[in-house]
């Protein structure tokens, strides 16, 4: 976990908890850190890094202590987490976006959008890690794609359409994409390449392969974009901008703890809101039902 995330996190958490559990809980963290440390005898980060299944068991059962658990880290660790747990599990699960540039784009704005999705930080969860393109705008939209690419050294994992064009380009790095290729986070400079005959295929495809994290249509008609909007069923949707928005700092809540791929009870960027809960309160002057 990057240092700024840990502190963002810890931050969420003493807001959501208050002053007194927080400091509990952080004094517990420290003595446990020091205790792991001391056997192991190497950096914590190492160590926690192989959290054996049965300790993540211990703490998945423990619903009487704990009444929400939010894992972050591998599919492993996560899918390990949602198998055992006996209280609610938001996943932060992996970061599938994808981009389809429909036949009426402005391609130098997609070019754009594409190139920032991919190459501003290609590690995280909110880069794209395919582009789909309409067939009848393909050849110029890749002929405008395939320079900034190139120039940031992303390889390009392309279907047969979208291999012959850029072939033609002499395109490099290039290679075929295989079918494990369009379900693949590759988090890196690592693009798959699609060219799709209609918004409609395009949607599919999202809903085939993507994670329903964040997808985006670039287009100039509206009504394509809404129904693109509408039927993509992913935490956040985009219509003319990038994915690398999906973050609770560019959202407007001051930091997140995580980004909801579930449906309930959070989805999208979670912030101080998605770590609390509420009650009924009734005052009473002796009423009863009837």
């Amino acid at each position: 976990m990057r240092q700024d995330c840990a502190l963002r996190r810890a931050t969420l958490s003493f807001c959501a908890v208050g002053l007194r559990r927080f400091v509990r809980t952080l004094r517990s963290w420290k003595r446990f850190s020091v205790a792991v440390r001391r056997a192991a005898c190497q950096p914590i980060a190492s160590v926690l890094s192989q959290i054996l299944t049965e300790a993540i068991k211990h703490l998945a059962e423990m619903d009487r202590y704990v009444q929400l658990i939010i894992p972050r880290g591998g599919h492993a660790l996560i899918e390990a987490v949602v198998s055992a747990a006996r209280m609610p599990v938001i996943k932060h699960s992996h970061g599938l976006c994808i981009v389809y540039v429909d036949r009426e784009a402005n391609l130098d704005m997609a070019v754009e959008i594409v190139v920032n999705a991919k190459t501003q930080r290609p590690g995280v969860c909110n880069a794209i890690e395919t582009v789909l393109v309409h067939a009848e705008v393909a050849t110029p939209f890749l002929q405008k794609l395939a320079p900034p690419l190139a120039g940031e050294k992303v390889q390009l994992r392309a279907d047969d359409a979208a291999f012959t064009q850029l072939s033609s380009l002499q395109y490099a790095p290039l290679q075929r994409a295989s079918e494990a290729d369009w379900s693949t986070e590759f988090l890196g400079l690592v693009l798959a390449v699609g060219v799709v005959d209609s918004a409609l295929h395009a949607i599919e495809h999202i809903e085939r392969f993507g994670s329903h994290h964040s997808d985006c249509i670039v287009t100039r008609n509206a009504r394509t974009a809404e129904r693109f909007l509408r039927e993509v069923d992913s935490a956040t949707v985009y219509w003319n901008a990038s994915t690398r928005f999906t973050d609770g700092g560019e959202f407007g809540f001051g930091a997140e703890i995580g980004i909801s791929t579930d449906r309930l009870h959070a989805r999208g960027p979670m912030a101080l809101e998605e770590l609390t809960s509420y009650k009924y309160v009734i005052r009473g002057d002796g009423q009863i039902r009837t």
